[in-house]
């Protein structure tokens, strides 16, 4: 049932609050003559049949014809200018609101200057303000139905949401995930260039957007470390991902004697001789093949002869190290017994060249 108002306001009015519905549920007939107290950074809206129609700034009014000409035509007051009419009253705060959140909700993908396509999420902060009550109580209230708080926070955090992925996809044309600085610091004015208008049919005005954070997800991080490997040693990429496969055949135990002996830890000068004579093979130049070929070694003494020539041939002592180490492995379980004939008979031939 609707009750009799005099006395319309806000006192209780909490730091983070937007606006307060009067009364909070049903209707409530209001009096010509009641008394309108609207505190410092508060505008009361009166709203019926789905729109907002008139407002009252800061102060302490008594609802006349005079100072509600839209509302009191509306509803056809009687001649002892008492009637009650049906009406709800939202105050609006229109302080300014400065730590709104916002985030991605996962990984966007977005194209990269330099990368190619990177996945990234970023979440950060939003400074606003209502600008115009009426039409934030024609948007929010009639529109959406919405006037609590933490449903209005959602909505807005939402729109936010909306745009961030098209600026970053804009944005990231020009820009590398390389160079996060710089990123970041055009994101923010990106995102409330591109979501100002977007608030303002709301009533809002959008004042600074701030970006916390901007990171790339773990595949993109570990191309960002590769890039950052790649400058730090001057090589291109043909290089890096020569030296990576190295990296990768030495933990590998099923590669052969080389990969064994470097693997069982007895060959850590084979892995070294093996990039002097790749970097070696970049550096000189292509020689026609010879007209005559020479029979082929056996793979040890091939592999003896590039020790040589790169200056750190391997010792009798180490590859005894690395047969000793293979029966280990065998022991241990790491290793087939296929596996490790193959090796062994690799790895004895390799001895019976070996300095001392």
């Amino acid at each position: 049932m609707a009750r009799i108002i005099d006395v319309i306001e806000w006192p209780d009015q909490g730091p983070t609050e937007m606006v307060q519905r009067v009364p909070e549920q049903g209707a409530g007939d209001i009096r010509l003559g009641s008394q309108v107290i609207v505190r410092g950074a508060q505008v009361a809206v009166f709203y019926r049949d789905g729109k907002a129609l008139d407002s009252f700034k800061e102060g302490r009014h008594t609802l006349t014809t005079a100072n509600m000409p839209i509302l009191s035509g509306l509803i056809g007051l009687a001649t002892n200018n008492r009637t009650p009419f049906p009406a709800e009253v939202y105050f609006v705060t229109t302080k300014d609101f400065i730590d709104m959140k916002w985030g991605t909700p996962g990984d966007i993908a977005v194209p990269d200057s330099i990368l190619g396509m990177v996945q990234l999420h970023a979440f950060g902060t939003y400074s606003m303000a209502v600008s115009d009550p009426l039409r934030f109580v024609n948007q929010i209230v009639g529109v959406q139905g919405m006037y609590d708080t933490a449903q209005i926070n959602d909505y807005l955090r939402g729109i936010m949401l909306s745009e961030i992925a098209t600026v970053l996809g804009t944005i990231m044309q020009s820009r590398s995930v390389l160079n996060l600085a710089m990123l970041q610091s055009d994101l923010g004015p990106a995102i409330q260039a591109k979501a100002a208008d977007d608030f303002e049919a709301l009533g809002i005005q959008l004042k600074k957007v701030y970006v916390v954070q901007v990171a790339p997800n773990e595949e993109t991080q570990k191309a960002i470390n590769q890039r950052s490997a790649m400058g730090a040693l001057g090589v291109n990429y043909m290089q890096y991902q020569a030296a990576q496969a190295m990296r990768d055949a030495a933990q590998n135990t099923s590669g052969g004697a080389v990969g064994a002996g470097i693997g069982l830890g007895a060959g850590v000068g084979l892995g070294q001789i093996l990039g002097q004579s790749m970097g070696a093979g970049m550096n000189q130049p292509q020689q026609p093949p010879p007209v005559a070929q020479p029979q082929q070694q056996p793979p040890a003494a091939t592999t003896a002869r590039a020790a040589g020539a790169a200056g750190g041939a391997q010792t009798k002592a180490q590859v005894q190290q690395a047969l000793s180490n293979l029966d280990i492995r065998l022991a241990n379980g790491e290793i087939s017994e296929g596996l490790y004939n193959k090796l062994q008979a690799n790895l004895s031939k390799l001895l019976e060249t070996a300095p001392d």
